[in-house]
C-alpha cells in the first residue's frame, strides 16, 4: 500500500475521517476505557486490577495495526511517536518467559493457556502480532516486532504436536503467524499456524468446542459455515494463508467448497453473513432474514479479508466481486461518515421500534465488546492495498478508485495513474507510464454486476436485463472486453501515455432473490453500479413498510452533493398502503419514493429502513406494531 495513492472523490475523505477522527477515537476510548491502563498495571508502574473484557488487548493492537497503515501512507510524527510510548507500555507488560496477555498476568495468572475456548489469549495474541507485522512494514522498526515474536517462541514452546494439543475457541493467531513467519522467515510459526488449524475437529488429545466455534469436523472436511460468522470467516482465512505458503492443496479445496456454500446461499445482498443474533451465527442455507439479520460489521470486513485471500489464489475476479460488494455496502455501512459512530450489526430492515436490533436504532461511539470499532479502523486503513495486485508480468485493476500506483515488473516501474468519479459513474480512465516500453498484460476486471451477474452464485439475479454493454478502449480505439475470469485482458507492449478507458453501465437494477429465501418472497431490492439502496421514513410521509414499488414503476438517478456526503439518489413513484388502528388496508395511493445507498442510511435519526421492497401493492401486510396512518 505504500506505492499506492488514493485521489478519489469517494473514498479520500473516508480515508482522511479514518485517519483523523477513527483512529484517535478508537485510541482515546482504549485510554478512557482502561485498556491502556492494563498494560501498565501488568508491567507494574501503575496500581490497579485489570479493567474491562478478559480480550479487550487485541482491542488496543487492531488500533495500532490501522494506525501503522496510516504512516505506511503519510509521515505522521505525532502518530509516531504515539505508537513508540503505546509500544513501550505493551512491552513493558510482557513476561520474562514471552507471555503478554493483561487478563491473565493481573487476575488469573496461575490459568493460562486453561480455557482456549472462551478467554481467548491466542486471539489477543494473533492481533498482535498482525499489528507487529504492520508497524515494523511501516516504521521500519522491530520495537513491537520484537514482542511479538518473543510471544510466539513462548506459544510454540508450549503448543505443538508432542507437547500441548488445543485450538483457540475464536481463530485469529493463524493469521497473525503466517504474517509472522512472512516478515520473519521463521518457519516454525508457519508450522505451529498449521498445527492449530489441524487441531480443529480432533477429539482425541482435546475437548473439541463443537460447531459454533468450527470445531465440530476436521477443517479439510468442512463443507458448510456454520456457527459464529467471524471466527469461522477468520478460520477459513488461515486456512487459505496456511494452504498458500504449505502449498498443501487440502486447505484450499476445503475454503472453496465453503466460498461456494456462502454466496449461493448465506450472503446478504449487502454482502454481510451472519444471519442470527443468538450465537452471532451463520444461518441454515437461504435464512436470510432482513430485520433481524445480524451481519455483524466485525464479519463484513472478515469476508472482505476472505475474498481477497481467494483472489490471490485463483486470480478471478468473482471475489472482487463480493469484497466490492461488502466494500461499498456491508462494510460501508458500519461507520458514520464523521467516522466517529458505529454499527456493531447491519440489519436491512428496521421498523425503528423492535426491541430486537435496538443496536440498529443508532450508531454508538463506542461498545463494551468493540471489535468492530477497532476492526473498521484497520480495514479502511489497509484500503489502498486492495486496489491493485501484480505478478512479474500482469497487473491487475481490481478496484476503480482514483489515484496512482507505482508497479515493479520485472526490474522496470510502471507508474499508473487512475481517474474516476466511481462509483456514481461508471467511466473509469487509466493512463500507463512504464518508464521505457515493456510487454506485460493488463486485467481489467469487468464487475459480475455490468455484465448481469450481481453476485458469482444463482442466490440474487436482476430482473430485467440492460440494454447497455459494457465498452472498453484502448488508446482510443475499441477493444471486445470478452472478459477471463472476469478480467479484460489486454495485452501489448505499453508505452509511455497509454491510456485505457473502461466506461460501465450504470443503470438501475432490480435485483431479486433466489425462490428458497422466504424473507425476500414477492420483493426486490435496487442496486446502480456497487451501491445496494435502501428507503428511509425521513424521507417519506408514510412508514416504509408501508411502500411498494410495482415492475414497471420509474426510476431516476440524480446525485445530490448536498445529501449525506454526496449521494447519487433514486427518484420514482411507488404505492403507499395505509392501514387502520387494526392492522387492515383500507386504502392504497401513489407516493414519492426515494432511496438512498444502504451504507448512509440512520444519518438523519432513528426510523424505519427496508432494502427489501414488495412489488405488488396487493400483498403489503401492516407490521405487527402497525399504527394507523
Amino acid at each position: 500500500m505504500t506505492k499506492v495513492r488514493i485521489d478519489d472523490e469517494f473514498w479520500s475523505p473516508r480515508l482522511k475521517a479514518n485517519a483523523d477522527v477513527t483512529i484517535p477515537h478508537a485510541l482515546d476510548k482504549c485510554d478512557r476505557t482502561g485498556r491502556i491502563a492494563n498494560f501498565a498495571r501488568a508491567a507494574g508502574t501503575l496500581n490497579g486490577e485489570h479493567e474491562g473484557l478478559v480480550y479487550n488487548d487485541s482491542d488496543l493492537y487492531k488500533v495500532i495495526e490501522g494506525a501503522s497503515y496510516v504512516l505506511a501512507r503519510r509521515p505522521d510524527p505525532k502518530l509516531d511517536r504515539q505508537l513508540d510510548e503505546l509500544i513501550t507500555r505493551i512491552a513493558g507488560a510482557q513476561q520474562t518467559d514471552g507471555y503478554l496477555n493483561t487478563y491473565f498476568t493481573l487476575a488469573a495468572p496461575h490459568r493460562r493457556w486453561t480455557d482456549l475456548r472462551a478467554k481467548h489469549e491466542l486471539y489477543c495474541a494473533g492481533h498482535l502480532f498482525e499489528a507487529a507485522v504492520a508497524h515494523h512494514e511501516a516504521t521500519g522498526k522491530a520495537s513491537l516486532l520484537d514482542v511479538a515474536t518473543k510471544f510466539a517462541d513462548h506459544i510454540d514452546a508450549i503448543f505443538g504436536p508432542g507437547s500441548c494439543h488445543a485450538a483457540p475457541g475464536h481463530p485469529e493467531v493463524e493469521i497473525g503467524l503466517v504474517r509472522l513467519f512472512r516478515a520473519t522467515g521463521d518457519r516454525r510459526y508457519l508450522r505451529l499456524a498449521k498445527f492449530f488449524l489441524d487441531q480443529r475437529g480432533h477429539g482425541e488429545q482435546r475437548p473439541c468446542y463443537g460447531s459454533y466455534a468450527q470445531d465440530h469436523k476436521p477443517v479439510l472436511e468442512q463443507a458448510e459455515a456454520v456457527g459464529h460468522a467471524v471466527r469461522a470467516i477468520y478460520l477459513y482465512c488461515g486456512m487459505a494463508d496456511v494452504g498458500a505458503m504449505t502449498g498443501e492443496s487440502g486447505y484450499q479445496t476445503a475454503i472453496d467448497r465453503l466460498w461456494e456454500n456462502v454466496v449461493s446461499r448465506k450472503l446478504y445482498i449487502t454482502g454481510g453473513v451472519g444471519a442470527r443474533g443468538a450465537g452471532e451465527a451463520f444461518g441454515n442455507d437461504y435464512e436470510l432474514p432482513n430485520d433481524s439479520a445480524y451481519a455483524e460489521t466485525c464479519a463484513a470486513i472478515a469476508n472482505a479479508m476472505w475474498n481477497h485471500r481467494l483472489f490471490l489464489v485463483h486470480r478471478d475476479a468473482r471475489y472482487f466481486d463480493v469484497l466490492e460488494r461488502v466494500l461499498y455496502n456491508g462494510f460501508l455501512a458500519g461507520v458514520s461518515l464523521r467516522g466517529d459512530r458505529f454499527f456493531y450489526t447491519n440489519p436491512l430492515a428496521w421498523d425503528g421500534v423492535s426491541a430486537f436490533n435496538q443496536r440498529a436504532k443508532e450508531r454508538l461511539d463506542w461498545f463494551g465488546c468493540a471489535c468492530c470499532p477497532t476492526n473498521v479502523a484497520r480495514f479502511m486503513a489497509s484500503l489502498p492495498g486492495l486496489v491493485y495486485a501484480h505478478d512479474d508480468a500482469a497487473i491487475y485493476i481490481n478496484l476503480f478508485v482514483a489515484g496512482t500506483a507505482e508497479v515493479t515488473l520485472r526490474n522496470i516501474s510502471v507508474q499508473l495513474d487512475q481517474r474516476t468519479r466511481y462509483p456514481w459513474d461508471g467511466r473509469i480512465r487509466i493512463e500507463v507510464r512504464p518508464e521505457r516500453p515493456a510487454d506485460f498484460t493488463l486485467h481489467v476486471r469487468i464487475p459480475g454486476w455490468a455484465v448481469e451477474l450481481p453476485v458469482p452464485s444463482d442466490l440474487y439475479r436482476f430482473l430485467n436485463a440492460s440494454n447497455r454493454k459494457v465498452a472498453l478502449r484502448v488508446n482510443g480505439r475499441p477493444v471486445d472486453p470478452d472478459p477471463s475470469a472476469g478480467y479484460a485482458v489486454i495485452r501489448r507492449t505499453w508505452r509511455e501515455g497509454d491510456c485505457v478507458e473502461l466506461d460501465l453501465p450504470m443503470v438501475v437494477r432490480r435485483v431479486v432473490s433466489h425462490e428458497k429465501v422466504p424473507a425476500n418472497a414477492g420483493c426486490i431490492a435496487l442496486q446502480r453500479g456497487p451501491i445496494v439502496y435502501c428507503i428511509e421514513a425521513v424521507d417519506h410521509d408514510c412508514g416504509v413498510h408501508h411502500v411498494a414499488l410495482p415492475d414497471g414503476a420509474t426510476l431516476t438517478p440524480r446525485h445530490r452533493p448536498d445529501l449525506l456526503g454526496g449521494v447519487t439518489v433514486l427518484s420514482g413513484v411507488g404505492v403507499a398502503a395505509r392501514f387502520d388502528g387494526n392492522g387492515k388496508r383500507f386504502e392504497s395511493e401513489p407516493v414519492h419514493l426515494m432511496a438512498i445507498p444502504y451504507y448512509a442510511w440512520n444519518h438523519r435519526g432513528p426510523g424505519w429502513m427496508a432494502v427489501w421492497l414488495p412489488r405488488n401493492p396487493a400483498s403489503m401486510e401492516a407490521p405487527a406494531n402497525a399504527m394507523p396512518t
